[in-house]
C-alpha cells in the first residue's frame, strides 16, 4: 500500500477533513468571505451553487436540511433544487458520517484487484455496514465508483487523503494509523 495524495483530489475535497464541525457557523468571518468571493465569480448565484455546497459541507461534514435550507435563501434558490443538486453528487453527504469517511473504489480495475475484499475487511474491522456509522462517531465506510486514480488499484481514500495499491492484508495497518 503507497500513501499519496493527488493535487486533484486535494484541491477538490477539502470538504473531507477529520474536524469538521456539525454545528458551526455558515458563512461567517472568513467563510463570509470567501462566499463572496465565490459569488463574484460567476454570473449568477445558482452558477455558485456546487462550491458553496463545498463549502457548507467543508464546515459542518454534511449537508443537513437546515444547511441545504440555508444554502438556497442565500442563492435564492428553493431548498428542493438544492437538494435534487446535492443529492446527485456522491461528494455530498446527506446524512451524518464518521470523523473518517472511508471511500473505497469499486470501479472495474479496483474491483478485478480485490476491492471487494478491502470493503469487507473495513467494514469487518470498524464494525460497520456500507454507509452506517460506527458508534463511536469514527468511521464511515462507503463504495464509490471511482476515485481517478486507476493505474494503483485498489484505491482507498480516507477524508482527504490517498490510498494506492491497497490489499485486504493492509487494512489492519490504515486502521490503526486512523486511530
Amino acid at each position: 500500500m503507497s500513501e499519496s495524495i493527488h493535487p486533484a483530489v486535494c484541491s477538490a475535497q477539502p470538504s473531507q477533513r477529520a474536524d469538521k464541525n456539525p454545528d458551526a457557523p455558515l458563512f461567517e468571518g472568513a467563510y463570509k468571505e470567501r462566499f463572496d468571493h465565490i459569488l463574484s465569480r460567476y454570473p449568477n448565484k445558482r452558477a455558485a451553487l456546487l462550491p458553496v455546497l463545498n463549502m457548507a459541507q467543508e464546515l459542518r461534514g454534511w449537508l443537513s436540511p437546515a444547511t441545504i435550507t440555508r444554502v438556497a435563501e442565500l442563492l435564492e434558490l428553493t431548498p428542493d433544487y438544492v437538494r435534487s443538486v446535492a443529492s446527485f453528487y456522491t461528494m455530498f453527504q446527506l446524512r451524518p458520517v464518521g470523523r473518517h469517511l472511508i471511500q473505497v473504489c469499486i470501479g472495474i480495475g479496483c474491483d478485478l484487484c480485490g476491492a471487494e475484499e478491502v470493503v469487507e475487511d473495513l467494514l469487518e474491522a470498524t464494525g460497520t455496514r456500507i454507509g452506517e456509522t460506527s458508534r463511536d462517531g469514527k468511521y464511515t465506510v462507503v463504495e464509490v465508483e471511482c476515485l481517478g486514480a486507476c493505474g494503483f488499484p485498489t484505491v482507498v481514500q480516507v477524508n482527504d487523503k490517498v490510498y494506492e495499491n491497497v490489499k485486504p492484508e493492509d487494512v489492519e495497518g490504515l486502521m490503526k494509523e486512523l486511530d
